[in-house]
């Protein structure tokens, strides 16, 4: 879920989180696109139930619907401080589902109406509101006949599917066009520049074409509409230098306002001038409803395609979603496969999609060449990690990394922004691929997949249902609360919501045919599952922000084996003749570590007389493998494999320290070269003043770090035996690299066909 307003600051909300609650239950029937297009909804009505009995209070407040539309307007602009009208949507108007949550606390607290986010997110005019509350509660409205109660106006058709007819029935008024030229676009007019893909595909743009490109803005001018473009820009990790600023212009306008807000001079132009329309732009919010969202997410698609038939032949591309198919029960999501029916889509958003999908077919009618792309979850970047905050996509991931557990599905269709983007601009750049369908939602991920996955990276999570996650995450959310979570709070907690996490919990997986021949086609790199390895750079900065957590040393490690190694020390620079024994355990958070940080966990404890009488334990440890990747030491000659770096503490309380190193060196004893640590160990804050040899015994090798290897078991045995492997293979990789440097160097000296001798020769 996105915001498209900047947050306001949060003000007491509890009265308003009473408020959050029941869903309302439409009895209707499925109707087709054709049969929505065909004819009406049915009438019919049974009888209206009885209101409830009249208080002091209720005689206290406006019993108009005009009246009560005026006092819940002056509410909501002291929220926004702005003016408000009745039929003033509260979103559209710069609101926030924060500033929902405290809108319906005040209307509650001041004038005794008892209204529910979910009225608020389905319709937020206040006119609507406040007929809504009438109807509920058969309050009787003097000046005008009184709405049917909401249980009964649920029974004789939904207000939104009225409302989609009519907006359907707009698509008659655009004008006819013709096919345009095929070839590249020069001149690109893109809306969503400043959203999270809009930003992407802009980059895209300008890299893979010679376009130059106009951004629609939300701004009042054309310096206010720079700045924002280049702070979004920014926020996502992308470049904003003087040559992007050459080959780009900033249109001040609005997607919600007829001609986008343009004026007639300016539209005229870019309907001669324009080579392409690309429509990204779109109110992301999965609690608002149809009416608060059809503004930008419908009428500014048809104000779109009416600039890409106006004057030259255009083709438009839409950016849609597959939230057109959410609906419970879908037995599939092809690229031209039959789309939901629109009254069983619960979420004003998945409506708003469908109507602009409806809508865009109907302009095919028109002669408009209409593309339509429909991504699904879009994950974080693959190389920055930048990711979209207040995506429902980075919430789930969040929830998922902090918590350890994950809801029961059966597919996640996700893909990282960077791929969906770099088709998206192909497909707008090859005009062959103009007017189809396509779904950029990659590969999907099954439930096995993201628990293994996790796993990997050191995330044990437990699989819970639907139902027991939801209530567990809500009540961890509360006990920890997080202010870049509030927003999945307040999804986890909206019937609307949940019905709408339902159908994408239980849905297919989508198909790309069309969409993978085109990748095939273009050389692109073929889709691929958003797993562990592609999502880390965004777990990274997801971290980084306070919203996941990756594994720690106090979580349960991943995988754990022994390491004893005996040897002796002696003070530094003189002999070593006392026995010295280090009884270690070493270990891993999760295969995450190991990629990013080449460090092991140590813990254990290290027996020597020279030291103390008892053993000293191992407060904190750690081990880097081929530390500074193995760069060479002393000309050449020795080769980093392991460093050592413990913390002690004796039984005195007294803290010391441990350097160890592992060489790999170019000479025969290379079994030994891996066993055999060379040690310096010294008081806390003191020089070393004790130094030696510690080996491994080849005896217990083999015993204790081959077949002593332990895993979470929470892990299945296969997954443990994975696991094991996993280990192996990259531990074993990077000893044998560090084996081989050495032997690398001598090698290329021996071949010096200068024969000059140089230092390492002579030294040698």
């Amino acid at each position: 879920m996105q915001q498209n307003n900047e947050d306001r600051p949060t003000r007491a909300a509890d009265p308003g989180q009473r408020l959050i609650g029941e869903a309302i239950e439409r009895g209707k029937t499925a109707l087709s696109v054709a049969d929505l297009l065909a004819r009406a909804l049915p009438s019919a009505a049974p009888a209206t139930p009885q209101p409830p009995a009249r208080t002091a209070a209720d005689d206290a407040r406006p019993q108009d619907a005009e009246e009560l539309a005026a006092a819940i307007a002056a509410l909501a602009g002291r929220h926004l401080d702005a003016e408000v009208g009745p039929e003033t949507d509260f979103f559209e108007a710069g609101g926030t589902s924060v500033g929902a949550v405290e809108l319906v606390a005040s209307v509650a607290r001041e004038l005794g109406v008892e209204l529910t986010l979910d009225d608020v997110f389905a319709d937020a005019r206040p006119r609507r509101l406040a007929e809504r509350w009438l109807a509920a509660t058969g309050v009787v409205d003097s000046k005008r006949p009184m709405p049917a109660p909401r249980a009964v106006r649920a029974r004789t058709g939904d207000d939104d599917l009225d409302l989609i007819l009519a907006d359907l029935a707009l698509v008659d008024d655009l004008p006819w066009a013709a096919p345009p030229e095929p070839v590249a676009p020069r001149r690109v007019l893109l809306t969503g520049a400043t959203g999270f893909l809009g930003g992407h595909m802009l980059l895209d743009l300008l890299r893979h074409s010679d376009a130059h490109v106009y951004c629609l803005v939300r701004a009042g001018d054309e310096p206010e509409g720079l700045q924002r473009l280049g702070a979004a820009l920014a926020g996502y990790s992308l470049p904003w230098s003087a040559e992007i600023r050459r080959r780009v212009s900033v249109l001040p306008g609005d997607l919600r306002k007829p001609k986008l807000g343009l004026t007639d001079d300016r539209w005229n132009e870019l309907a001669q001038e324009l080579d392409a329309v690309v429509s990204v732009g779109a109110a992301v919010d999965f609690l608002r409803g149809y009416p608060s969202l059809r503004q930008s997410n419908v009428l500014g698609a048809l104000a779109l395609a009416e600039l890409a038939a106006a004057g030259r032949p255009k083709p438009l591309h839409h950016i849609s979603s597959i939230a057109v198919f959410n609906e419970v029960g879908i037995a599939s999501m092809g690229e031209d496969d039959p789309l939901a029916h629109i009254d069983r889509l619960v979420a004003g958003y998945d409506k708003s999609k469908w109507a602009a999908e409806a809508a865009l077919r109907r302009a095919r009618d028109h002669g408009l060449v209409v593309t339509v792309l429909r991504p699904g979850g879009i994950g974080g970047h693959t190389k920055t990690g930048a990711y979209n905050a207040q995506d429902l996509s980075s919430g789930l991931l969040s929830a998922f990394s902090r918590f350890r557990s994950v809801p029961a599905f059966r597919y996640l269709n996700a893909a990282p922004v960077d791929w969906v983007s770099r088709v998206a601009v192909a497909v707008i750049c090859e005009p062959s691929a103009w007017g189809y369908n396509y779904n950029l939602t990659g590969t999907p991920n099954t439930l096995d997949d993201v628990v293994r996955d996790m796993s990997l990276g050191g995330m044990n999570v437990r699989v819970q249902d639907w139902d027991e996650w939801r209530a567990d995450t809500l009540a961890r959310l509360e006990a920890e609360p997080i202010p870049e979570l509030d927003f999945l709070t307040r999804v986890l907690q909206s019937p609307t919501a949940l019905k709408l996490c339902e159908a994408t919990l239980t849905g297919p997986a989508a198909t790309g045919t069309r969409t993978e021949a085109f990748v095939a086609a273009q050389g692109l790199t073929p889709a691929a599952r958003y797993d562990t390895q592609a999502q880390l750079k965004t777990f990274e900065r997801l971290a980084h922000d306070g919203l996941a957590r990756l594994p720690e040393r106090t979580d349960t490690p991943y995988l754990w084996f022994p390491e004893t190694m005996e040897g002796s020390l002696g003070p530094a620079g003189q002999p070593a003749e006392s026995a010295c024994t280090l009884s270690l355990t070493l270990s891993i958070a999760g295969m995450y570590q190991l990629i990013r940080e080449r460090r092991v966990d140590v813990a254990g404890e290290l027996r020597c007389s020279l030291m103390h009488a008892d053993p000293l334990v191992v407060e904190q440890g750690d081990i880097w493998v081929r530390p500074q990747e193995g760069i060479p030491e002393r000309h050449g000659l020795r080769h980093p494999l392991l460093r050592y770096r413990l913390t002690l503490r004796d039984a005195d309380g007294q803290r010391w320290w441990l350097e160890g190193r592992k060489y790999a060196r170019a000479r025969r004893d290379l079994w030994r070269q891996t066993r055999a640590l060379t040690v310096a160990i010294g008081r806390a804050g003191e020089p070393a003043h004790l130094a030696g040899e510690v080996v491994v015994p080849a005896d217990s090798y083999l015993r204790e770090q081959i077949d002593g290897i332990r895993v979470n078991p929470r892990l299945s045995p296969q997954e443990q035996r994975i696991a094991k492997l996993t280990w192996l293979l990259w531990f074993g990789r990077e000893i044998g690299l560090g084996l081989l440097g050495p032997f690398t160097r001598v090698g290329a000296d021996l071949l010096d066909i200068r024969r000059n001798p140089t230092l390492t020769e002579r030294t040698r």
